[in-house]
């Protein structure tokens, strides 16, 4: 299971604050312990600083990479910050995210192309968020071959199927779980991902929610999410799910995960 990150965003206070106070201890060892606790990317967003994003991207992914050995997702809705970014990363870094908006698509499939990444391709279009797995399906599908004409290797794409709260409709859990598994079986190579607390949008016990829903998602095939690592339930349902699935040889990684204590109640 790839880990993103998710601590680093400007839309939490204290790292707002962080980030306007140019406080590099703080934003580092939000970065250091989520690597320790097994985060393969550290997620930088500074997307509530209109006007000022990209500069800000640009010294977050430099103080962060001088004390994490990894490489980044560079988390904007500004295709100028992504390829700001991208300049100053050292290794591969991952983009969040490409879509077949059509504005956003035309602006960022070249930096895409043109860079060795990993990239997010979020499921949607023009005609908005798609609420079934088929039409989900149907943009993961024309959104992967766009990119792979391009260039792009598919083992660097990650799939993000769109998590919408079970609250507004009480089918988008299903036909989320349903679209992974006709996207992990349906297009060879590719892998998924997603940012899964949205399904509890509007719910009392969310993390009894985010857990559950996550060990579903694996059980479809998911092998990438956008999460807080420092939640350690959430990373010991994640380590279970993945043995419990055949996805960790001999339970290594569950076995390790005990032997540092992180499987505790």
């Amino acid at each position: 299971m790839i880990i993103v990150g998710e601590l680093i965003n400007s839309s939490r206070k204290a790292i707002s604050e962080a980030i306007k106070s140019q406080d590099v201890q703080a934003i580092q060892q939000v970065a250091k312990d989520q690597r320790d606790a097994g985060a393969n990317y550290i997620d930088i967003n500074a997307g509530t600083f209109v006007g000022q994003e990209s500069e800000y991207v640009n010294w977050m992914v430099q103080k962060v990479q001088e004390v994490v050995d990894g490489p980044c997702c560079i988390d904007s809705p500004d295709p100028r910050a992504i390829e700001n970014a991208l300049a100053v990363h050292k290794g591969t870094a991952m983009i969040n995210s490409i879509s077949l908006e059509k504005e956003r698509f035309d602006a960022l499939m070249p930096i895409v192309a043109s860079h060795e990444c990993q990239v997010i391709a979020l499921c949607m279009s023009d005609e908005g968020m798609p609420e079934t797995a088929e039409d989900r399906f149907a943009i993961a599908q024309d959104l992967v071959n766009r990119l792979v004409q391009k260039g792009v290797k598919v083992e660097n794409i990650y799939v993000d199927p769109l998590v919408q709260p079970v609250s507004t409709n009480d089918s988008f859990g299903r036909e989320f779980l349903k679209a992974i598994g006709m996207i992990m079986t349906q297009i060879p190579g590719v892998h998924t991902i997603c940012g899964l607390s949205n399904i509890s949008y509007g719910l009392p016990k969310r993390v009894l929610l985010n857990r559950t829903f996550m060990s579903m998602a694996i059980a479809q095939g998911l092998d990438g999410a956008i999460v807080n690592p420092l939640d350690r339930k959430m990373m010991a349902v994640i380590a279970a799910s993945e043995a419990l699935m055949g996805r960790d040889e001999f339970c290594m990684n569950y076995l390790n995960v005990y032997r540092a204590k992180g499987l505790e109640d």
